[in-house]
C-alpha cells in the first residue's frame, strides 16, 4: 500500500478546519435582494427595496443613498384608522441582532428623488449605500425594474 502524497493529509485537515470554522462564524450585518422600481410617472420618485440581516449586535440604519438619485428618504407605508393609505418618513430603523428587516412593497421602502432619467430596467444597476449610526456602511447593487415589471424576490 502506498503512502499518501506528502502534504495531502495536511491539506485535507486544513480544508476541514476551514469548513468547520465557516459553520460557526458569527452572523455579520448584511444586505441582499436589493432592487429598485422606477416610477410610472415621468420624473416621479423611484423606490428601493432590500432585506437587512442583523449581525451579532443590534444596528441602527440612519440613511440609504443611491448613486443615481439626488435625494433619498426612508419611509414606511401604513393604513390609517379610516382605511386611508399613507406613508411617513423614518429617521432610523433598528436591525435586531441576528434578525431580519425587510424593505418591501407595502411596508418600509426608500424613496429615490430626481433619479437620472437615463436609468432603464434590465441592463442598469443602482448602487445603494446604507449608512448605520456607528459609521458602518454597506453597499449593494440593486436590479432596476420598470413600473409594471413583476417584483423581484
Amino acid at each position: 500500500m502506498g503512502m499518501p502524497a506528502k502534504g495531502s493529509i495536511g491539506g485535507a485537515a486544513a480544508a476541514l478546519a476551514l469548513m468547520l470554522g465557516a459553520c460557526s462564524a458569527p452572523p455579520k450585518l448584511s444586505v441582499d435582494n436589493a432592487w429598485v422600481r422606477l416610477s410610472a410617472v415621468p420624473n416621479g420618485p423611484a423606490a428601493a427595496y432590500f432585506t437587512l440581516h442583523g449581525g451579532r449586535t443590534d444596528a441602527t440604519l440612519i440613511s440609504v443613498s443611491a448613486d443615481v438619485a439626488v435625494r433619498s428618504e426612508m419611509h414606511e407605508s401604513m393604513t390609517g384608522a379610516r382605511g386611508m393609505s399613507g406613508m411617513h418618513p423614518l429617521d432610523r430603523v433598528v436591525v435586531p441582532a441576528e434578525g431580519d428587516v425587510a424593505f418591501a412593497p407595502g411596508g418600509r421602502h426608500v424613496m429615490l428623488f430626481n433619479v437620472n432619467p437615463g436609468i432603464r430596467p434590465g441592463g442598469h444597476r443602482v448602487l445603494l449605500t446604507l449608512t448605520f449610526a456607528d459609521g458602518r456602511r454597506l453597499q449593494r447593487n440593486a436590479t432596476v425594474l420598470g413600473a409594471g415589471d413583476e417584483a423581484a424576490e
